[in-house]
């Protein structure tokens, strides 16, 4: 193996391998706590919000670098409605969850509208959002907190994947689950390449493909066997697996998702290959309410309440998380699955730091430099390649 190939490889995995060091770190630096399986469990649902939120961020920065200030307020908007439906007014979660998306992605169109159509500078489009929503909020909840939230609502979030299997000390159904997955996942990919080679795409190296393949389906049947000593699969698994994979999906294999980057990359060449470049910025913040109003009823589910200061800063962790995971600052370059590493890393610094006693303030200042070092990382190396 050249020197070419190897820092080929470092660069395109640098952020996995950052996320495997910082786990390695923090294991070592708290006696193995880092890894227990609540604090495994933890981390999913400390960071359900940052997943949901940073793949819909990721469509906005992918048509030219575009971030949406808007979501954390959002988040506590789309959260005080739903908590006055089912606190205030006793309404149930079934009436309440329609009217939730439904307010998302209002705001959602509402603002996609001044920014695609009109040709608002979406950074003040945005912020207008920001203080205005904020300051709904406060007026729908009167300045009060709003608890608890009904249980069948906090079960479809807080819960957990009965064990059909009944096992004795884990949770069997978690570890089928998880070799399903690696299955379904091999079988995916090797069906991808099959495609492909009878097209005649490249394929690249099939030896280096089934080591990848076999590291990820190593660390999925880890997860899995965690998960399996704890309670099992949490419902907000499930939900963030399917946004993630519909997400996937769309931004890898269809026209639409193929239009975001063209528009990234080169707006004006995109609009004359005959691209509506107007209706994907549409859709880019449209689909960014949608996804705000799913991660407000998660946040109300893990909070178990609607407050004035739900959402706080939810949009830099959700900008950072795309920026860390390797998405463009300048728009045209990003993926899912890579957002999903940026959002697994800020966390594990969030949980490690958290455990390790660190000062919360001083927890900013290290992911505020991560951040930085990652869009620093991604402008120099497209100077270098120049």
């Amino acid at each position: 193996m050249n020197r070419s190939t190897v820092m080929g490889f470092v660069k395109k995995y640098t952020m996995v391998l950052a996320l495997i060091v910082l786990v390695i770190f923090f294991t070592v630096r708290t006696d193995g706590s880092m890894l227990l399986p609540q604090n495994i469990n933890n981390l999913i649902a400390q960071n359900a919000y940052v997943y949901i939120l940073a793949t819909g961020m990721l469509l906005c920065i992918l048509t030219g670098g575009n971030i949406d200030l808007s979501v954390g307020s959002l988040v506590c908007l789309v959260g005080s409605i739903g908590g006055t439906m089912m606190v205030t007014k006793h309404m149930g979660a079934a009436a309440a969850i329609p009217v939730m998306l439904l307010a998302g992605i209002l705001v959602g169109v509402w603002q996609g509208f001044w920014i695609a159509y009109r040709r608002i500078p979406p950074f003040i489009v945005t912020l207008a959002g920001m203080l205005a929503f904020r300051g709904i909020s406060n007026v729908v909840l009167d300045g009060l907190t709003l608890a608890p939230m009904p249980d069948n609502y906090l079960n479809l979030f807080n819960g957990y994947i009965v064990d059909f299997m009944k096992g004795d000390k884990i949770n069997m159904s978690c570890m089928v689950i998880g070799v399903v997955a690696v299955v379904a996942m091999f079988l995916v990919s090797l069906n991808s390449r099959r495609s492909k080679a009878k097209k005649g795409y490249s394929t690249g190296s099939l030896a280096g493909q089934l080591v990848k393949l076999i590291v990820i389906g190593a660390a999925i049947i880890f997860f899995a066997w965690k998960l399996a000593n704890y309670k099992g699969i949490p419902y907000i698994l499930v939900w963030l697996a399917v946004i993630i994979a519909v997400y996937a999906y769309i931004t890898s294999r269809t026209t639409v998702g193929r239009h975001f980057y063209a528009i990234g990359g080169n707006e004006k060449a995109a609009k004359l290959s005959g691209i509506n470049t107007n209706r994907v910025y549409f859709l880019a913040y449209a689909n960014m309410g949608f996804l705000a109003a799913v991660a407000a009823m998660v946040t109300i589910a893990r909070l178990n309440s609607a407050n004035p200061t739900a959402g706080t800063n939810y949009e830099m962790d959700a900008i950072g998380s795309c920026f860390v995971g390797g998405a463009s600052a300048y728009g045209g370059s990003g993926t899912v699955p890579g957002v999903v590493i940026g959002a697994t890393l800020m966390g594990v610094i969030n949980l490690g730091m958290s455990i390790m006693g660190v000062d919360a303030n001083w927890q900013k200042v290290v992911k505020g430099l991560v951040l930085l070092a990652a869009v620093i990382f991604d402008v120099e190396s497209k100077k270098l390649a120049k």
